[in-house]
């Protein structure tokens, strides 16, 4: 697809610097940027690039003031990440969608499926499942009993969703992922073998969740497990039976969440992030890379660092102390030799 400067600024509500007529045919990073094609500068320290880039078109925030002659054409907006996204949404958007079911797939004879739908081959289908309209299931998906998954959502190849599970709208659920796998519950008996509890709960994703490539989610023992909308969930992460997620809270790979733990909306969960059961997260909390949460964090805008996580700043300062208890140590010690 081809498109000029004008036609792009048109869509993102931007101010053109340049050659309008400017046409760009493909997308390219700053530092790589190539004729005819469309880039962004948003982080300041990518700046020097745009100086040298062979990009057609650059996407700058308002602010943004050259101190260097420029070769591209400028799309001034307010905010240049944000206005990016909003213009590969509208691209990809325009790409034609697959539909109609391929073979050799199974679908039982009492699953409803909406209009426009894609179901590939291969993909199993099992009895009494709602498939909303346009919705995609690419090949190898299975899809347990009495599965609901509304409209405009994506499963991708591989994907698993045990039965009763509940997927909202606009969801993108990524291959190989596991969606109502039993949650890990057992019981200790007196000879000291572990008797399984069943778990009889399910799965719900509310809309706009998005559940990275090979994530699971446990289903709940009673009850149910439950992402809200708008969430975002990376590859590789473990969610735990009757856990519930917030709206708009953002984890990152490799995050594990054990079981009966709240995690409140707008949260940010750094990767490695590990989380104990049966713990209450506020609002807004902010996690660090591989920390460890032990302990509710009931206080909401939290920002924590560290395992066991304590508060960012403090734990900065701390940091400050810890590495330099060699150099403090060996201070002790000649110390304790002259005092010796």
């Amino acid at each position: 697809m081809e498109f000029t400067a004008q036609q792009i600024a048109e869509l993102i509500n931007g101010e053109i610097e340049g050659d309008a007529s400017q046409l760009v045919r493909d997308v390219s990073k700053i530092e790589e940027g190539r004729p005819g094609t469309l880039t962004f500068l948003a982080n300041p320290k990518y700046e020097q690039h745009i100086y040298t880039t062979e990009a057609s078109v650059v996407i700058v925030n308002k602010s943004f003031v050259p101190d260097k002659p420029l070769k591209p054409t400028l799309i001034k907006v307010d905010d240049a990440y944000q206005s990016l996204a909003r213009l590969l949404q509208f691209y990809e958007s325009s790409r034609p969608r697959k539909t109609g079911i391929e073979q050799p797939s199974f679908i039982h004879e009492t699953v409803n499926i909406g209009d426009f739908a894609y179901i590939g081959a291969f993909a199993y289908i099992s009895e009494n499942c709602k498939i909303g309209k346009n919705v995609q299931i690419w090949p190898g998906v299975f899809i347990g009993e009495g599965v609901e998954i509304e409209d405009d959502t994506i499963i991708h190849t591989g994907v698993k969703i045990y039965k009763h599970c509940k997927i909202g709208a606009a969801c993108i659920i990524h291959a190989g992922s596991v969606i109502g796998s039993d949650g890990f519950g057992f019981a200790p008996g007196p000879d000291g073998k572990f008797q399984k509890i069943p778990q009889i709960g399910n799965v719900i994703l509310e809309d706009y969740v998005e559940i990275g490539a090979n994530t699971t989610i446990d289903r709940a023992t009673m009850g149910s497990t439950i992402i809200r909308g708008g969430a975002k969930l990376d590859n590789l992460v473990q969610v735990a039976h009757n856990v519930e997620i917030g709206n708009n809270t953002v984890i990152a790979a490799q995050t594990g969440i054990a079981g009966s733990t709240r995690i409140g909306s707008n949260c940010m969960i750094g990767g490695q992030v590990g989380i104990a059961g049966h713990l209450k997260i506020g609002d807004k909390t902010k996690i660090a890379a591989q920390a460890g949460i032990g302990k509710n964090v009931p206080w909401e805008g939290t920002t924590l660092m560290g395992s066991p996580a304590f508060d960012a700043r403090q734990y900065n300062k701390s940091y400050v102390i810890f590495r330099k208890i060699p150099e403090i140590y060996k201070q002790l010690q000649e110390i304790q030799k002259k005092i010796s």
